[in-house]
C-alpha cells in the first residue's frame, strides 16, 4: 500500500497535498482498496464551500456508496472532471490521476492538525 510522506491524512481516509496557498484532496490507497472497484464519483461544484468533517461528495463502488468527508474548511476552486468519465482512476492512481478537488483553505493551520503518513499508517493498522 502506498502512503506518500509529503501528504497529510484525515481519519476519514482523505489525503491533502499543500500546493502553495491551495490544497489538493483525494482518498487514500487504503480507502480505495477497502471500497473495491469504483464505478461513480460525485463531487461538489466549483465555488462551493466545504466544511471540515462534513460530506462534500461520494464515491460509489460495486459494493457500497461512501461519503467523502472534508478534511479542512475552504472553498472548492477546481474539481477533477476526468473522474466523471473515468472513476476507475481512483483505484488505479489514488494520489495522482484521482485527486478529487482543489480547495482554497479558510485557515491553513487546520492542515497541521491532520495526520502524517506515519500516524495514518499506525491508525489503519490498528483497525
Amino acid at each position: 500500500m502506498s502512503l506518500p510522506k509529503d501528504l497529510r491524512y484525515s481519519e476519514e481516509h482523505e489525503w491533502v497535498k499543500v500546493e502553495g496557498d491551495k490544497v489538493r484532496i483525494g482518498i487514500t490507497d487504503f480507502a480505495q482498496s477497502e471500497l473495491g472497484d469504483i464505478v461513480f464519483v460525485e463531487l461538489p461544484e466549483e465555488g462551493d464551500a466545504i466544511e471540515a468533517d462534513e460530506p462534500f461528495g461520494s464515491v460509489e463502488s460495486v459494493k457500497t456508496v461512501s461519503e467523502l468527508y472534508a478534511p479542512i474548511n475552504g472553498k472548492v476552486v477546481e474539481i477533477n472532471e476526468e473522474l466523471e468519465d473515468s472513476p476507475e482512476f481512483v483505484n488505479e492512481s489514488p494520489y495522482d490521476k484521482a485527486w478529487m478537488v482543489v480547495v482554497e483553505p479558510k485557515d491553513s493551520s487546520e492542515i497541521d492538525e491532520l495526520m502524517s503518513a506515519e500516524e495514518y499508517e499506525k491508525m489503519i493498522n490498528e483497525d
